[in-house]
C-alpha cells in the first residue's frame, strides 16, 4: 500500500496513465476517493478481485482493475448489460459471503465485522 500511495503522490510519475486514469487528474486520486493513505488493505480485511472463468480468462468487467474513471463505479449506467451482470453477480456472491462492496470501484470488498477496524499493519507479507 505504501508504494501505490507514494506513486499516488508524485505527480511527475505519470506511467499508467493511459491504462488507469485516462479521464481524472492524478491531483484528484485521493480527493475523490480512488486511493486512501490508509486503508482496509493494510488492515487485512479488504480485497480486490474479479471473476474469471475456468480457464483463468477474466470476464467483462467494463473496464480494468484499478482504473480510476466513473466508469469503474458499480452503478455506471455507460458499460454494457454483460458488463453490469457480472459486476452484479460479483458484488452478490461478496454480499453473501460477508463482505461490503466500494460504490466506486467494482474490484473492492471489505469483511463486514472486521476483526481490525482501526489498526493499519505496516510489514512485508512473505
Amino acid at each position: 500500500m505504501a508504494n501505490f500511495v507514494h506513486w499516488a503522490r508524485d505527480l511527475n510519475d505519470t506511467a499508467g496513465n493511459a491504462e488507469f486514469y485516462p479521464n481524472v487528474d492524478k491531483r484528484a486520486l485521493f480527493r475523490d476517493g480512488y486511493i486512501a493513505s490508509q486503508s482496509g488493505h493494510s488492515r487485512g480485511s479488504t480485497a480486490d478481485l474479479t471473476l474469471a472463468q475456468a480457464d483463468g480468462r477474466e470476464l467483462d468487467m467494463g473496464t480494468p482493475f484499478d482504473f480510476f474513471s466513473p466508469k469503474s463505479w458499480v452503478a455506471d449506467p455507460s458499460i454494457s448489460a454483460e458488463a453490469h451482470a457480472n459486476r452484479m453477480l460479483l458484488a452478490t456472491a461478496m454480499r453473501r459471503r460477508g463482505f461490503r462492496g466500494y460504490d466506486k470501484e467494482w474490484w473492492h470488498f471489505t469483511l463486514r465485522g472486521e476483526p481490525f477496524p482501526e489498526t493499519y499493519f505496516d510489514f512485508p507479507v512473505k
